[in-house]
């Protein structure tokens, strides 16, 4: 008989959401993980069926629980204790980020890479130089 509750970090762990369990331990006491928006302790109990929400910036995975274990599972095992129910907007986020290389590019990471740099030129042309202009009645407001 499996379980019936776990203690939401040793899950997060157990699931490889957080690398180790003293960080998911962490970012449930700073008030990143939620579960219908109300933050939870490290201690909280889950049960199957739950929707938990992990803030890892830029982006916030939706994580519903399908199982539960008291071990780490390998990779391959993990779709048998969660399914990512995170929107498509979110990953949207995080490939904005990616392109980008400066949204929270992180002290010390030094200047972007020469590809960095391109995928940043491409983005930013893209955004700002194919703006249209011109009014709704084909003028050009731009001289006001």
């Amino acid at each position: 008989m499996g379980l019936q509750e776990e203690r939401i970090d040793k899950w997060l762990w157990a699931t490889r959401v957080f690398k180790t369990r003293s960080l998911a331990t962490n970012a449930c006491k700073n008030g990143r993980v939620t579960i219908k928006g109300v933050a939870v302790k490290p201690s909280h109990t889950i049960k199957a069926g739950e929707t938990i929400e992990v803030r890892k910036p830029p982006i916030t995975l939706s994580l519903e629980v399908v199982g539960l274990s008291n071990n780490r599972v390998g990779a391959k095992l993990v779709p048998t204790l969660l399914r990512n129910v995170t929107p498509p907007e979110q990953y949207e986020i995080l490939e904005m980020a990616r392109i980008s290389g400066f949204i929270n590019r992180r002290k010390g990471e030094g200047r972007p890479t020469k590809k960095e740099g391109r995928e940043l030129a491409a983005f930013t042309d893209a955004a700002f130089y194919d703006f249209d202009f011109l009014d709704d009645d084909g003028e050009d407001d731009a001289d006001e």
